[in-house]
């Protein structure tokens, strides 16, 4: 499954919150709840759910998740080749032959 961009995430959530505070405090207007719902679709498109609130939180519990892979995380990336025993050995120890 394709993840969106967290930076993109971000800015989506923050603008919905921002008309959220805007539709509460003035609920009789009409533009104000037009982009309140324009932006909560938006977040509900992005983080692949059918309410509003609900991508409101996935958003919120996917940009304080780490989805990044462990060995990733330590900076071991694969090699052109994809060979997999330079990856998964830990840096700095070499192999050596047995006698």
């Amino acid at each position: 499954m394709l993840l969106p961009a967290k930076a993109e995430v971000a800015r989506h959530l923050e603008r919905y919150r921002a008309w959220e505070r805007l539709m509460l405090a003035s609920p009789t207007d009409r533009t104000v709840r037009g982009n309140f719902e324009d932006t909560g679709y938006t977040l509900c498109v992005l983080m692949g759910k059918r309410c509003a609130r609900e991508a409101a939180h996935a958003a919120e519990r996917y940009l304080c998740a780490d989805l990044t892979p462990y060995r990733w995380d330590r900076g071991d990336k694969p090699d052109r080749r994809g060979d997999l025993e330079s990856h998964t050995r830990p840096r700095g120890l070499t192999v050596a032959p047995v006698p």
